[in-house]
């Protein structure tokens, strides 16, 4: 199953979900701002991404600095951030068989689907 954590108000998010359908895979949608994480939802994404959770946001949001994040807060600063303010996740995240790509750029995600 493939998911694509999407805005469709996000260009980038727009441009990965139709290279994905432009290589034939039609990833279910997962509109993360109206359907925010689970923590444990969160912790995979983590684990699937590889990623320390500061590279999972987008640190340039205005509402990053608005909450007195900054790239040393510890993870559970941050984890707490990202639940209660979903924007704040970097977008778009792909999953597919386990594993996780940030669509920054979009063709980034096309490795999930090789080999």
């Amino acid at each position: 199953m493939t998911t694509i954590w999407h805005n469709p108000r996000c260009s980038k998010s727009r441009q990965t979900l139709a290279l994905l359908q432009d290589n034939g895979i039609t990833p279910t949608q997962r509109l993360y701002l109206k359907d925010p994480a689970t923590e444990a939802e969160l912790t995979a994404l983590q684990r699937q991404l590889g990623l320390p959770l500061i590279q999972m946001m987008r640190p340039k949001d205005s509402q990053f600095k608005d909450l007195g994040l900054s790239k040393d807060s510890d993870d559970a600063t941050l984890k707490a951030a990202l639940l209660s303010h979903p924007a704040l996740l970097e977008r778009p995240i792909v999953t597919h068989n386990g594993q996780a790509a940030i669509g920054r750029p979009p063709e980034q995600v096309l490795a999930l689907f090789k080999g």
